[in-house]
């Protein structure tokens, strides 16, 4: 740390949402690290629900799990993949949380009789978490992106949070950057700014004036309309930054650096800017995640397909993981739900490599399984991840330990086999939000084995998010029959990898790797994967 006491970036957007804050904020963070700075970024999400965990992938994409388990929004994956440092329970607010936690100071009391109102009660609530970063002294740059639109009702009280939070701390030590997009008119071939000054006007109207305006495009911005847009939103014409469509999103940070963005925050923040950023292996990255040598086909099996914000995480993994290979893997999202005996051999025939996605629920499971035992009959490179390391589990007992009834309790509670069971700390749990066998949990790999080697040593952590574990009463039929439980938990002895070493390679993870794989440091288990579907694609040609 540089600095005595944290400065403050504030990320806002308009006019749309989707628009990108999360890669902007990490952006920035990227580039300020890059100069010797240590930074974090928290998330405010306006939703109601006290985290995502209880939310449908298709309400708001991927669920994210933190290092300490907290069930997060999937931007604070983009946050960990580009900055390689971890979050926490204190990087995402919600709602939720914050009127939980005044209302549970109201039961106790604290209120001394006084009316609970969102002014002050509530945003003191708001401005103590933006701030508890803060407390821990190792940042010199807290940067919070604020969810939701500009003029959204659920976002006011977090806008004037920001406001007050700002005259507090002071003009020096807070910098506004807000997000919008200037749309491109087809008929007339037209970029219009005018949506851009109506969202810097609902700020303006909140008392907040943005410092540095983003203007997210799929044209390029000509120097007069960047003066136009600066002229009318009262911002200096160096501090309005073109955002246009890149072929990669970690090329953003160097999209942003050729503008100097980063100079112009550091300025605003009355920060040294003397360091230049060293960049240079991120611009490594890029180039081969550009220029691939070679490509090759994954399918992703599961029942989300139709939005890939769902498997972020794992999507996201795979272009790690393919850079370190060079090679570029086109991720094919096949639906479980309409994978049949009929058209699996048409749908997987082509693959590389088959991986099963996590989940919950009995909807497209079978279709999981299915591609499963199309993967191990085929000797095709394979990865299940939580409920497929599960499905995996299933799918062997089914067919080649001959329990045709063998399922997971999940599904089936009367299943005479039941492979996969409830966790024991589970069965008295009836609450859903937050309940989970969440976060890291320390693993222990057998000697000899194949994910022995592609982590390259015995003891590992990996995060969590399951109710569910193999049935090790199970442990020794599955081990003589060729799959081999060859990851456990060292202290509750969970299975916690399965493998089969016959096959070139086959592994099925109860925890979910993707969570932890960054640019500067891919999932191992990932890079491991992509090397055998690589090999795999070159011994079929």
């Amino acid at each position: 740390m540089k600095l005595s006491k944290p400065k403050y970036i504030f990320v806002t957007g308009g006019v749309a949402s989707s628009l990108g804050k999360g890669i902007i904020s990490s952006s920035i963070a990227r580039l300020l690290q890059a100069r010797g700075y240590s930074v974090t970024i928290q998330k405010l999400d306006p939703y109601i629900n006290v985290d995502p965990g209880t939310l449908n992938p298709y309400e708001h994409g991927e669920c994210y799990v933190t290092e300490d388990g907290t069930e997060t929004d999937l931007d604070l994956g983009h946050y960990e993949r580009f900055t390689n440092h971890p979050t926490s329970r204190a990087n995402n607010v919600t709602t939720g949380r914050i009127y939980k936690s005044v209302i549970e100071k109201e039961r106790k009391g604290e209120y001394l009789g006084k009316t609970v109102q969102v002014i002050p009660h509530i945003t003191d609530e708001i401005k103590r978490r933006i701030q508890l970063l803060g407390q821990q002294k190792i940042y010199d740059v807290i940067i919070t992106e604020i969810g939701g639109t500009v003029g959204d009702i659920e976002s006011l009280p977090f806008i004037e949070s920001v406001r007050q939070l700002r005259y507090q701390l002071g003009v020096k030590n807070t910098c506004l950057v807000h997000l919008t997009l200037i749309p491109y008119l087809a008929a007339s071939g037209e970029l219009k700014t005018k949506p851009t000054q109506h969202s810097v006007k609902a700020l303006l109207e909140n008392g907040l004036q943005p410092d540095i305006l983003v203007l997210r495009t799929e044209h390029p911005l000509s120097a007069d309309l960047k003066r136009k847009v600066a002229l009318f939103c009262n911002v200096d014409a160096n501090a309005v930054m073109e955002s246009i469509d890149v072929p990669t999103i970690y090329e953003v940070p160097l999209k942003m650096h050729e503008q100097h963005l980063d100079e112009v925050v550091l300025s605003k923040l009355d920060m040294p800017a003397d360091q230049e950023p060293d960049m240079d292996a991120w611009r490594d990255f890029v180039e081969r995640v550009k220029n691939p040598t070679k490509v090759i086909k994954i399918a992703l099996v599961g029942k989300y397909t139709e939005l890939p914000d769902a498997y972020k995480s794992i999507s996201e993994s795979f272009v790690h993981a393919g850079a370190v290979n060079k090679c570029k893997v086109k991720l094919c999202y096949v639906n479980s739900e309409k994978l049949t005996e009929a058209n699996i051999g048409e749908t997987l025939g082509g693959m590389n490599g088959i991986l099963v996605a996590p989940g919950f629920g009995n909807r497209g499971i079978e279709g999981k399984i299915l591609g499963v035992k199309y993967a191990r009959e085929n000797n095709i490179p394979f990865l299940g991840i939580c409920l497929g390391m599960q499905c995996a589990v299933i799918e062997f007992a089914r067919n080649v330990l001959g329990w045709t009834d063998a399922n997971s309790v999940e599904m089936e509670t009367k299943t005479t086999h039941p492979v996969i069971d409830l966790m024991e700390e589970q069965k008295e749990v009836t609450a859903k939000g937050g309940t989970m066998r969440l976060g890291a949990y320390p693993c222990t790999l057998r000697r000899g084995s194949k994910v022995a080697e592609a982590y390259g040593k015995l003891n590992i952590s990996e995060r969590h998010r399951h109710r569910y574990e193999f049935n090790s009463e199970y442990r020794d039929q599955f081990e003589a029959a060729g799959m081999k439980t060859v990851g456990t938990n060292p202290e509750t002895g969970l299975v916690e990898v399965v493998e089969i070493p016959e096959l070139r390679w086959f592994i099925g993870t109860q925890y979910h790797p993707e969570y932890k794989s960054t640019v500067h440091n891919p999932s191992p288990l990932f890079v491991a994967f992509v090397k055998a579907a690589l090999e795999y694609s070159e011994e079929k040609k």
